[in-house]
Order: C-alpha cells, then structure tokens, then sequence
C-alpha cells in the first residue's frame, strides 16, 4: 500500500503570503530524497571532510590531514554540488550541505533532492534544533560511531510547505547567516587586533622597550625588572558565615576568559575552612591544572563572592595597577613561568607553587603606564566584548527564529 502524505499545522510564523494557505505536508524521507552511491569518477576530484561547522569542504581548506590511499580513494562516494550527507554524529549536529563537487568515504550516505523543492529550505531545516531533536527522539539506541541508514532516514517525517514557500524561509535564514558570518568576522579581527595590540605593548624578549609606546612616555626610561613578590602580595579572609547571606562560589575559566560566578552557596553549604572571601580587583591563580593559564582578576560585580582553596588569592602592592598585571599575565612568557612553578608528573595535575613564582623576574614600566596600558587595552577588550554580544544575540535570534519558521512534527 502506498505511504499517504499527512498534513501537519502550520509554523508560529509566517510571511505573509502564506498566513492564508493550507497547512505543511508531512513526506517521507525517502519521497524527497534518493540514495546515491556513485563511484570512480573519470576526473580527479577533492576529498571532502564532512563537518558539522563547515558542512561537506574540501580537506585542504580546514587543515584536515587524513591520509588515505589511491586504492582506498577508490570506493569513495562522489558528492555532487547540493547534495545532502548524513555523517556519523547527524542525530547531534543535524545532516550536512555540500556547496562543492568532490568525494567522500564510503561510509557516508549521500542524500540527493528529488523534484523542484529548494536545497536551502533543506539545509536550514536538517541543521535545526528540531529536526535534530526527532532524529534523536526517532532513533533509539544511536551513539557515537554509528550510522542513521538510509531506510532510518526513509522513515522520518519531514515538514515541506510548497516550493515558494521554501524558498522564501530559506531566503530569510541565509541572509540572517551571512549577517552572522559578517559579525563574526567582525570579532575576530577585534580579537587579532589585540592579539597584535598586546604582542606590541610588552617589550620582546632580550628588549626592555615594547614596539609601541604612548606619546608621553617615549622619552621615559625602558622597563625595569622587579621580582613579582615585590607587586603581589598573598590575601587571606576568612568567611564570617551569615545562614541568611547567598554568595557566589566564583572559578577561573580556562584560557584568559575571567572569573565568573559558578553557582550559589548559602549557610551550610559554604565549606568556613576551605573558602574565602574576594574583593573585587583580586587576582586568583588555580593551583591545579595551570597549562591551562587559568587565571584572572575578579570583576567588581563579584566583590565579596567566595573562593574554594584550590585558587592563590593575590592582591597589588604600591607601585603595581592589578588590571596592567592582569593583562602582563597573558603573555606566553608568564604562562611558562607558571609551568616552571608548578611540581608533578602528570600536566594537568601539576601542583602551582606560589612561593616559587613569586621569585620570578619580569620587566615592568612605571605605574603610570602600566595604568595607561591597562586602561587602553581595557577599552578594546569592552569594544570586543560588545561586538561578541551582538554576535551571540543573532545566533540566539536564528536560534529563536527556526523554532518558529519550522512546524512540530507532533503537531499534525
């Protein structure tokens, strides 16, 4: 007997063209796509890596080294331009889109459009939220190195509004995506800039003048060493338990990203011989796993949060700007010095000895530059800061917007 197309409800939103029409078929997978498996191409083609960033693309523009052999290349699959590709890990990241002609393992099912629908109300639709949930949702039992088969994908339910329709969503979502991509790059250039900013702020190593100076300190004498005990000093305060009080626990992230509140502890939650109290503008370093470079300065919104002793409490002496010592942290220079001072066999279990990096020498400029330095720096890290929230605000808008250009299956 022959499969019945269902309908299933309308999206929440619509344009409005379509407010009026009938509600979305329901088709099966494989009445929208065949299987193909052709093989041996008489041209030479690229390898493509299927990726759940980057759809299907070729190998070489991602720095992906496979190396494979001229025997094995040749039972690889050929993927034409539009093709879709259900890859190992598809009920997590959804099905890829290749924009590129080219092969691939032959362990990838490549899926091909049948009729007039639009590839780009696919590719929008297999990368949701909600068609990754049913995939999930539908097939029991699936993990990590396991395949969704054809005939699994041949008894999905997808959602199809007529050919205009589809290609008036995916028309939207593309250009909301080529915003994204625009102010992602927009971030990233802000990030390399300070990158470049910070490589040239702190003098080189076997210099004692960075490459870029303020106007007010180019006659000034070059930077000086000064052990780090002499700018930093060991802070301790005990908790004053209060069962009424909720503070926050804070952690270090990894890599240079800040300290950020981890969770809140009120009364006997909170361990008085184990944690401390912070202040805003104190500089924690983990004992534990410093490859990591997990340090940071505590931000103002989280003076008087608690610490857990796993974490050095440091605090500035005369003569030393914390926000300057907190970006003088990130140079690689430092980062050794906190491997040098950590003890253990295994990396990422070394113990941090303070004593011992509190001996190590750097070159330091007055506390006047370190403060226009630092203040500097800290307003392009704000402008960063503002730019990678935009970013995150249009991917949460996609995010939002798909929920809603795409129906529930459960609904029809």
């Amino acid at each position: 007997m022959a499969k019945q197309n269902k309908l299933v409800s309308a999206p929440k939103l619509r344009f409005p063209d379509f407010r009026e029409a009938e509600g979305w078929d329901l088709k099966h997978g494989d009445d929208l796509f065949d299987a193909i498996n052709n093989r041996a191409p008489a041209e030479v083609l690229p390898i493509l890596a299927i990726t759940q960033e980057h759809g299907a693309i070729p190998r070489g523009q991602i720095n992906y080294h496979v190396s494979v052999t001229e025997q094995s290349i040749e039972s690889y699959k050929v993927v034409e331009k539009g093709d879709f590709i259900i890859s190992l890990r598809s009920f997590q990241g959804g099905i890829e889109y290749s924009n590129y002609r080219g092969i691939c393992s032959p362990a990838y099912v490549i899926l091909r459009r049948k009729g007039k629908d639009a590839d780009g109300y696919f590719r929008h639709l297999f990368k949701s939220a909600r068609f990754i949930q049913q995939l999930t949702r539908n097939i029991e039992g699936l993990r990590d190195g396991k395949m969704i088969s054809y005939k699994q994908f041949s008894e999905q339910l997808i959602p199809v509004p007529i050919p205009v329709e589809q290609q008036k969503i995916a028309t939207c979502l593309t250009s909301l995506d080529e915003l994204i991509a625009a102010q992602g790059r927009k971030v990233e250039a802000l990030k390399t800039y300070k990158r470049g900013l910070m490589q040239q702020l702190f003098p080189r190593e076997g210099e004692t003048l960075p490459r870029l100076r303020f106007p007010e300190f180019r006659d000034a004498p070059p930077w000086t060493f000064a052990r780090i005990g002499n700018l930093l000093k060991e802070v301790s305060r005990a908790i004053d338990m209060d069962d009424t009080v909720e503070y926050s626990l804070v952690t270090v992230k990894r890599r240079y990203s800040g300290v950020v509140s981890r969770e809140r502890l009120k009364g006997r939650a909170i361990k008085v011989k184990t944690q401390f109290i912070v202040r805003g503008g104190d500089f924690l370093i983990s004992k534990r796993q410093i490859v990591h470079n997990a340090c940071g300065i505590v931000p103002p919104e989280l003076d008087g949060a608690i610490v857990s002793n796993e974490y050095s409490v440091l605090g500035p002496k005369d003569g030393c700007d914390i926000e300057f010592f907190n970006y003088f942290a990130q140079q690689p220079a430092v980062s050794l010095s906190f491997l040098n001072s950590s003890v253990g066999i295994v990396i990422e279990k070394m113990l941090f000895k303070l004593n011992t990096w509190l001996n190590h020498e750097f070159l330091f400029p007055t506390f006047e530059e370190q403060r226009k330095i630092a203040a500097f720096l800290a307003s392009v890290e704000q402008n960063l800061k503002a730019e990678s929230e935009k970013l995150e605000s249009l991917r949460c808008h996609k995010k939002g917007l798909m929920q809603q250009l795409f129906p529930s299956v459960e609904g029809g």
